[in-house]
C-alpha cells in the first residue's frame, strides 16, 4: 500500500479547522449589549448589577488597563429552536493562545447568582439542553480588563504593570455577543478527532495502530459532507468508534488526572484580582463538577478560599457543597504556595499551621500532601517541617524546568537535614497546566523515570492563572482516554489517593538527601529588596511580639493579642508567595507589599511596646530587652535587665599608609585609604581572616542581562565581567569611644552612591557594616565580596532549622549549577579548627567561590575562599523600575566564628536589644540550658487554653540533651505538633519540678505545649 500519512494528517488539521470547528455553532442570532465602567477599584456585585448601561457594540473598543466593565447582555431564543441546545457565546476579544494572562468575566444572573467565569478557552454559557424556545435571557458580566504583561515577544519592559503608570487606552474589542444552537454530535466529533490525531502523531510509524488510527480517520472524513457537517457527523463518528473502543495494553503507563488551576496568588496582577481570578475559577470548576460525575477538581492556598468566603460568598457555598461531597478536593495544607527557600523558620511552619487549621475549621480535611507545583526550588529543612504539620508527601513539578541537570527521580522518597523522609512525586507530565493532549501524555510515559518499578504519575489538569480551570473538553478527552490502545491511560483520582496507590506501588524508592535546588530563577534570591527586607523584619518582629506578649500574659495578666497576632502572621505569609517573596512581580504588587510589610511593622511595634511597659512597669532603671534565643550584654534570652559590659575597650587610630586601625582584646580591623578592609585579625586564635592581597567588604558590580526571566534569573555568564568599586570619595573616623569605633565610607558609581558605616563594638568578635545604597542602575548586580584565607570545600547555609552544607568547588555540573544559592542568617565556611561566619539581616542571595594562590612567599600561598552577598539587582521585567530607589542592608564578618557563633550571630543581628525603662528585671518565661539549642518561637496555644507553646530545636548539627525550665509552675508537658496537637513520637520528656529535659538528634525540631495550673491559665 503506498505511504500517504502525511496526506492524510494534513487533510485531518484542514477539516478539523476549517469546517468541523465552524459548524459548532450552526445557528447564532445577536444579543443586545449595554455597559457601564466602574470607576476606580472593583465594585459589590449588587452596584455592578444596578448600574446605568448604556448600549455598545461588537466591534467596540473597551477596557482601559485595570478596569472593570459590567455588561449586560440580553435575548430571546428563537422560537424555531425548540428542543436543540442552545448557548451563548460571548468573547470580549480573548487571544485563545492565551488562556490566562488577559481579560477575564464573571456571569451573574439577573438576582447576582454566579454562574460561570469567561475566559479564553470557556466563553460559553450553556442556556438549556434542550430549549423550549422564546426564552428570555439576561446575565451581567463582571469583565476585567487586565493588561497583556507577557506578551510577545515576552520580557519586553512595559508601564502596564501599574495604574499609576498604565494609562487609560482601552485593550480590548468586543468580539462576539451572540445566542447559538450548540450541535452536540459536532463537538462530540471534534473531540474524537483530536484525540485520535494527537494520538497517532505520537505512535511509532512502523506500528499497526498508528496506520489502523490513520485508515479510520481517512474514512471518517471520506463520510463527512462538508457541504453538511452538521448533518453528517453522526456517521463520521461511526467509523471512529472501533479504534476509540480498542483497549489500552495491560503494561500502559497509568496517570491520574486531578482538575487544576493553577491560580498565582499575585504576578502580573494585583492581590485584588487575584480574588476575582478565583472566583471565576471555582464558578466555573463548581458548575463542571455538577455536570460531570467523573470529574475531581483540586485547588490548594488556604488563602484563596478565605479570600472567596469573604468576597464572593455565593461562590463560596458552591464551594463547600462540592467539598462536602468529596469532589472539589483541598490541597497541600499551606496558607498560600509560597516560596520555600526564603521564609524562616517559624514562617514555614506556620505557613502549614494555618493552612491546615483552615482546612480542617472550614472543611473537616486533613492534608496528607503539600502542593507546590510552581515553586523555585526546596529548602533541605522542609521534609521535616512537612511532617512535622502532620503530613506525609509532597508534590512538585518546577524541577523540570532545570537548565543543566535532568534530576534522576519522578518518584522518591526526599530526605531533609534531620533524616526525615517525605515521599515526593514530580509529574513526569512536566505542566501544571496539563491539556490531556496526545502529545503530553506520550511524554509523560516515556519521560517517566520510574518505568520497570512503578507505573502511575499525577497530571495537574486545567489552565491555570485564569484561564479557567478544567474545561469540558479536557473531561471529554479524559472519557475516551480511559482505556485507549496506544495511550496512557487515564482517570481522575484525588492527591491522596493516587499517592496512597503510588507509595503502595514503590515501597522502596529511591532517596535525593538534601535540598531540592532549581537550576533556573536564581535571581529571585536578590530582586525586590524592599520585600525581602520587610519579609525578614516581619518574621522577626513578630517572633518578638509573641515572646514579650506570652511573657506579659503568664506574668501579668496582660491581654494575650490573639486575633491580632494571628492577622499579621496571616499578611507576612501571603506575601511569601513565590512570586511576591522573590521578587517576580508586576510593581503594584511589590508597592502594595511594602505598605503592607510597614503596616506589620508598625502594630507588631504597638504590641511589643505594651508588652514590654506591662513587664518593665512603672519606674526609670535602664533596662535592656533580648528577645534573641541567646544571652548577650548579661542578659538572658527572652528576659528583660541591666546590660552588663563585657571586653576591653575599643580603640582607633591612623592606620600607616592611609586609612585606620580598629582594635580590642578580640579583633583587630584595618581599613584601608580606599575604605576597604584589608585586614581582619582574630587577636585570640592569632589567625588573619581576609586572604593576602586582597580587601574585604568589596562592592562589586556586573551587567545583568539573562537571556530570559528577567526579574527570575541570573545566568552563569554575569561573572564574566566586573568592575571593583575601590574610589570613594570619604573615608573617615567618625566614631571613637571606649565602646565603640566607626568608619564612614562613601562611594559613587554610575548613577548610584552607597554610604557604609563598619562598626566595631566593645565585647564583640565581628565587624558590622552598615549599608545604604541609592540605587539608580539598570540591569546590573551588586555584590559584597569578602576573600577570606580558609581552605574550605565547602560551607554552611542556615535555612529553616538548621543549615545545609554546599561545595566550594565545581568538580561535577549539579556543583557548577549552584553559582548562586539561598541562606537566611548566616554563611559559614570554616577548617577543622577555624572559621568565618559572614551574618547579614535582609539578604538571601549569595555565591561562594574558592581559588588557589600560587607563588609568592610561604605565607602567601594557600587557598582563598570567597563569600559574597547579592545585595541589589535592576531587572526591567516585570517591573521596570525594580528596586529603584534608597536600601539598607546590615551585615557583619565575624573571624574566629564556630557553627554556633554563626547561629548566635545571626539571631543577633536580626533581633537588636531593645532599650526599656522600668522598674526592674523581668526573667525568662523559658529557659534551656544548651546552647546549641535554639528556641524559635514562645507563644501561648492557638486554642486559647491558656497552655503556653514553645518550639525549640538543635541548631548545629550535632545530639544534644537539654534541659528547658519553665518561669511558672508546671502542670503538664506534652510534645506536639506543629498544629499543638499531641504527638506519640515525640521525644521523651522528663519532667523534673518546673523543668523538663530531653534528647534531641541532629536538627531536631520539637514543639511542647506546657499546661500551666487552672489559676495561671485564668490570668493570661
Amino acid at each position: 500500500m503506498h505511504d500517504d500519512r502525511a496526506l492524510v494528517e494534513a487533510r485531518l488539521k484542514r477539516v478539523l479547522n476549517e469546517r468541523i470547528r465552524p459548524a459548532l455553532y450552526p445557528e447564532s442570532v445577536p444579543l443586545e449589549v449595554a455597559a457601564w465602567v466602574a470607576p476606580g477599584e472593583p465594585v459589590p456585585v449588587a452596584e455592578g448589577l444596578a448600574a446605568r448601561h448604556t448600549p455598545v457594540a461588537v466591534g467596540d473598543a473597551w477596557g482601559a488597563p485595570w478596569a472593570t466593565t459590567w455588561f449586560r447582555v440580553r435575548g430571546t431564543v428563537p422560537a424555531a429552536w425548540a428542543g436543540r441546545t442552545v448557548e451563548a457565546v460571548l468573547d470580549l476579544g480573548f487571544d485563545e493562545r492565551m488562556p490566562g494572562f488577559q481579560c477575564e468575566a464573571l456571569v451573574y444572573l439577573a438576582d447576582g447568582t454566579p454562574v460561570k467565569g469567561l475566559n479564553p478557552r470557556n466563553q460559553w454559557v450553556r442556556v438549556g439542553a434542550p430549549v423550549r424556545g422564546g426564552e428570555r435571557v439576561e446575565w451581567h458580566l463582571e469583565a476585567a480588563s487586565n493588561p497583556v504583561i507577557l506578551g510577545v515577544p515576552p520580557f519586553q519592559p512595559t508601564a502596564l504593570g501599574d495604574p499609576e503608570t498604565a494609562g487609560g487606552e482601552p485593550q480590548y474589542r468586543l468580539a462576539r455577543m451572540d445566542l447559538a444552537v450548540f450541535d452536540t454530535e459536532v463537538w462530540e466529533l471534534i473531540l474524537d478527532l483530536e484525540v485520535l490525531g494527537e494520538l497517532m502523531a505520537e505512535l511509532p510509524v512502523d506500528g499497526p495502530r498508528r496506520w489502523e488510527v490513520l485508515r479510520a480517520v481517512g474514512r471518517a472524513l471520506d463520510v463527512l459532507d462538508l457541504q453538511d457537517v452538521n448533518g453528517t457527523a453522526a456517521a463520521a463518528r461511526r467509523q471512529l468508534a472501533g479504534v476509540l473502543a480498542a483497549p489500552a495494553a495491560a503494561s500502559a503507563h497509568r496517570i491520574s488526572a486531578v482538575g487544576h488551576a493553577h491560580i498565582d496568588s499575585a504576578w502580573l496582577w494585583p492581590l485584588r484580582e487575584t480574588v476575582r481570578k478565583v472566583a471565576r475559577t471555582t464558578a466555573n470548576m463548581t458548575a463542571l463538577l455538577a455536570d460531570e460525575p467523573e470529574f475531581v477538581y483540586t485547588m490548594s492556598q488556604a488563602q484563596q478560599y478565605a479570600w472567596i468566603k469573604e468576597h464572593r460568598p455565593e461562590v463560596y457555598a458552591k464551594v463547600k457543597q462540592a467539598v462536602a461531597e468529596g469532589r472539589f478536593v483541598p490541597a497541600g495544607g499551606m496558607w498560600v504556595e509560597s516560596d520555600t527557600n526564603m521564609p524562616g523558620s517559624e514562617a514555614m511552619a506556620r505557613q502549614f499551621v494555618y493552612g491546615k487549621r483552615f482546612f480542617l475549621e472550614e472543611f473537616g480535611v486533613e492534608n496528607d500532601e503539600a502542593w507546590l507545583p510552581d515553586t523555585f526550588g526546596f529548602a533541605a529543612g522542609l521534609p521535616q517541617i512537612i511532617k512535622a504539620a502532620g503530613s506525609k508527601w509532597l508534590l512538585t513539578q518546577k524541577i523540570s524546568w532545570s537548565q543543566v541537570n535532568s534530576f534522576p527521580h519522578h518518584t522518591f522518597r526526599w530526605e531533609g537535614i534531620d533524616g526525615t523522609r517525605i515521599f515526593t512525586h514530580f509529574p513526569p507530565v512536566d505542566t501544571y497546566n496539563c491539556q490531556l493532549s496526545g502529545a503530553e501524555l506520550a511524554h509523560a510515559a516515556r519521560n517517566f523515570k520510574e518505568k520497570g518499578t512503578a507505573r502511575h504519575s499525577l497530571a495537574p489538569t486545567g489552565w491555570g492563572d485564569g484561564g479557567g480551570g478544567t474545561t469540558r473538553e479536557m473531561v471529554a478527552k479524559a472519557r475516551r482516554l480511559k482505556n485507549l490502545d496506544g495511550s496512557p491511560t487515564v482517570h481522575w483520582e484525588k492527591p491522596g489517593d493516587f499517592f496512597a496507590r503510588a507509595a503502595a506501588e514503590y515501597p522502596d524508592a529511591p532517596v535525593w538527601v538534601g535540598e531540592l535546588y532549581l537550576e533556573l530563577h536564581r535571581g529571585t534570591l536578590t530582586s525586590q529588596a524592599r520585600t525581602k527586607r520587610g519579609n525578614r523584619r516581619s518574621e522577626h518582629l513578630l517572633r518578638e511580639a509573641e515572646l514579650w506578649s506570652a511573657t506579659a500574659a503568664v506574668t501579668t495578666g496582660f491581654r494575650y493579642p490573639y486575633p491580632e497576632l494571628e492577622r499579621l502572621w496571616k499578611t507576612v505569609l501571603l506575601h511569601q508567595f513565590h512570586d511576591i517573596l522573590p521578587g517576580s512581580s508586576i510593581a503594584w504588587v511589590h508597592r502594595e507589599a511594602e505598605r503592607a510589610y510597614a503596616a506589620v511593622a508598625a502594630e507588631s511595634e504597638e504590641l511589643i511596646g505594651a508588652a514590654l511597659t506591662a513587664l518593665a512597669g512603672a519606674g526609670d532603671r535602664r533596662l535592656v530587652a533580648n528577645s534573641a534565643p541567646h544571652a548577650r550584654s548579661g542578659v538572658a534570652a527572652g528576659a528583660i535587665a541591666p546590660p552588663v559590659g563585657e571586653g576591653a575597650p575599643v580603640t582607633a587610630g591612623p592606620r600607616p599608609g592611609g586609612g585606620f586601625v580598629l582594635q580590642h582584646d578580640l579583633l583587630r580591623i584595618e581599613v584601608d585609604e580606599r575604605g576597604l578592609v584589608v585586614s581582619a585579625y582574630d587577636v585570640t586564635a592569632g589567625r588573619e581572616a581576609v586572604a593576602p592581597g586582597t580587601a574585604a567588604n568589596l562592592l562589586q558590580i556586573h551587567p545583568d542581562f539573562p537571556n530570559m526571566w528577567d526579574a527570575w534569573d541570573v545566568d552563569a555568564f554575569y561573572r564574566e565581567v566586573v568592575t571593583d568599586l575601590t574610589e570613594a570619595d570619604e573615608v573617615a573616623l567618625v566614631a571613637a569611644t571606649a565602646d565603640v569605633a566607626t568608619v564612614r565610607v562613601v562611594r559613587r558609581f554610575g548613577g548610584s552612591r552607597a554610604v557604609q558605616t563598619l562598626t566595631l563594638a566593645r565585647g564583640h568578635r565581628r565587624l558590622d557594616v552598615d549599608t545604604e545604597v541609592d540605587w539608580h542602575e539598570t540591569e546590573k548586580f551588586l555584590k559584597a565580596a569578602f576573600p577570606l584565607d580558609l581552605h574550605a570545600e565547602r560551607y554552611a547555609a542556615e535555612t529553616q532549622f538548621g543549615h545545609l552544607y554546599r561545595p566550594t568547588h565545581t568538580n561535577t555540573s549539579w556543583e557548577a549549577a549552584k553559582f548562586e544559592a539561598c541562606a537566611h542568617r548566616f554563611v559559614h565556611a570554616a577548617e577543622p579548627d577555624w572559621g568565618v561566619a559572614l551574618v547579614n539581616d535582609a539578604t538571601y542571595g549569595h555565591d561562594v567561590t574558592r581559588t588557589v594562590r600560587e607563588g609568592g612567599t610561604e605565607g602567601e600561598r594557600g587557598t582563598t575562599t570567597t563569600i559574597r552577598l547579592s545585595l541589589l539587582r535592576a531587572p526591567r521585567f516585570p517591573d521596570p523600575e525594580t528596586d529603584q530607589g534608597t536600601h539598607h542592608f546590615r551585615y557583619a564578618l565575624v573571624p574566629g566564628a564556630t557553627l554556633g557563633d554563626a547561629v548566635r550571630e545571626g539571631h543577633r543581628i536580626n533581633l537588636p536589644e531593645r532599650p526599656v525603662t522600668g522598674s526592674g528585671a523581668v526573667a525568662p518565661l523559658v529557659s534551656v540550658d544548651d546552647a546549641a539549642v535554639v528556641v524559635t518561637a514562645v507563644k501561648l496555644a492557638d486554642d486559647r487554653s491558656g497552655d503556653l507553646v514553645v518550639r525549640l530545636h538543635e541548631a548545629r548539627g550535632g545530639r544534644a540533651r537539654p534541659t528547658l525550665t519553665c518561669g511558672f509552675t508546671l502542670v503538664e508537658a506534652v510534645a506536639t505538633d506543629l498544629l499543638e496537637r499531641p504527638v506519640e513520637d515525640g521525644p521523651a520528656l522528663e519532667r523534673q519540678g518546673d523543668a523538663v529535659r530531653m534528647a534531641l538528634r541532629p536538627f531536631q525540631i520539637v514543639t511542647l505545649r506546657l499546661r500551666r495550673t487552672a489559676e495561671d491559665r485564668s490570668v493570661g
